[in-house]
């Protein structure tokens, strides 16, 4: 159980899309569009997703880029509280 004021993320690694070819774009809006109230997305992307913070700033999301030891990206997206 997360404390109070804590998010918890859903996870999503678009690494393996976009080794596959594909755009992970319709993937990560069915996810955001998935979060439950209080709930945020851990993305796990091999670079800094700068259009997609934007995007996602511009729908009420905070974004908080941490670069893994393995050169990967995780970015932590969270909904600012009212």
């Amino acid at each position: 159980m997360n404390s109070p004021g804590v998010p918890s993320f859903r996870a999503l690694d678009v690494r393996p899309i976009l080794a596959r070819g594909d755009e992970p774009f319709q993937e990560i809006m069915r996810t955001v569009d998935a979060l439950a109230p209080g709930e945020g997305l851990v993305l796990t992307s091999p670079f800094l997703p700068s259009p997609l913070i934007e995007r996602l700033h511009a729908m009420g999301f905070r974004a908080r880029p941490e670069r893994r030891a393995d050169g990967a990206w995780q970015t932590f997206f969270s909904r600012d509280r009212a």
